[in-house]
């Protein structure tokens, strides 16, 4: 049997290459590998202030891109975490049960609140614990990650240690899995700095639904340096960054590019690189105008999705709540 593998993404800024390259075409290829359960994690949107209308949107949008870039609800689910309201439940109940000492130490919660703390609301600093029960809900098998959420994942495991030896064996202890394939996409402007979805900087990303001409402006503006071959050099971060793309979208090794660049300037790559972009986002956009065409059409694969998976999350929570003396 597949393994089951949880993945979310939040409905926050405006998906960019980063995300695409980094994270969904990943998600895409290890459909028929994994049985993938891939979350809209809009609980966890609401932890840091939104705009209502804007994060419907978002929501909304999300899924469309998701869909479009090859998530098949065939072979996968993908549905919105609020539509299941198992995931606040059980939430409330581990909070019940996880010290507040180990949610201090939570990294993430530290510096997203160091300005405010104060100020920060309780969602966020129970964000690992709302995650936790995301993944436990299922079974959850794998949860592939970055290094900035590995302590999350990490605290689920205690939670679910916790539990099963409080109660008995009662959750599925989730392995950590930080993916060695995915390029790491760093900011056209700035290629110090990991391209963001929250990111207000607009030269920064390259957004999904980028336009033609938006594209090719963004990337001939792009930082790259003072020198003249066009290599794949560490210590060179903004041409080494401009590579990358080109060699996620275009297919070809190291060595085939520098080649075909040999002797060829910044402004010649830079053309190039647009096109290859252009062309390989294409096709996603041509899908999500015609998933977007009719609105109801995305609204009803995410209804089925959640459907199909809602009477594990509900078993889940049974158990638990028997477990725990709830009936």
């Amino acid at each position: 049997m597949p393994k089951k593998v949880f993945s979310g993404i939040k409905p926050t800024g405006n998906p960019h290459l980063g995300n695409y390259l980094g994270a969904i075409k990943t998600w895409v290829k290890s459909q028929d590998e994994f049985d993938n359960i891939f979350c809209i994690v809009d609980l966890h949107a609401i932890t840091t202030p939104q705009d209502p209308k804007i994060l419907k949107k978002r929501i909304s949008e999300i899924a469309g891109l998701l869909l479009a870039c090859g998530i098949d609800p065939v072979k996968s689910v993908l549905f919105v975490q609020s539509h299941i309201p198992a995931h606040s439940e059980l939430t409330w109940i581990l909070n019940c049960l996880t010290p507040m000492g180990w949610l201090e130490r939570m990294t993430q919660f530290k510096e997203k609140s160091q300005d405010s703390k104060e100020r920060a609301s309780a969602g966020l600093f129970d964000y690992p614990v709302l995650m936790a029960a995301d993944i436990l809900l299922y079974g959850t098998e794998v949860v592939p990650v970055g290094e900035d959420q590995k302590q999350h994942v990490e605290l689920a495991r205690d939670i679910a240690k916790r539990f099963n030896q409080k109660y008995g064996e009662t959750f599925t202890i989730p392995e950590v899995l930080i993916p060695s394939t995915g390029a790491r996409i760093m900011g056209l402007d700035d290629p110090t700095k990991k391209m963001d979805k929250s990111d207000e900087h607009p030269n920064r990303t390259i957004d999904l639904l980028d336009s033609p001409d938006i594209i090719t402006k963004k990337i001939q503006a792009a930082t790259t340096d003072s020198e003249k071959d066009i290599v794949f050099d560490q210590n060179r971060p903004g041409i080494y960054n401009l590579l990358t793309i080109y060699q996620s979208f275009s297919g070809q090794s190291q060595e085939e590019i520098e080649a075909k660049f040999k002797g060829k300037g910044y402004g010649d790559f830079k053309k190039d690189l647009a096109e290859v972009v252009v062309g390989g986002l294409c096709p996603i956009q041509q899908k999500y105008q015609e998933l977007t065409a009719d609105p109801k059409k995305i609204d009803d694969i995410l209804s089925k999705s959640a459907e199909k998976i809602r009477a594990i999350a509900e078993k889940t929570l049974s158990h638990v709540k028997e477990k725990i003396g709830l009936s």
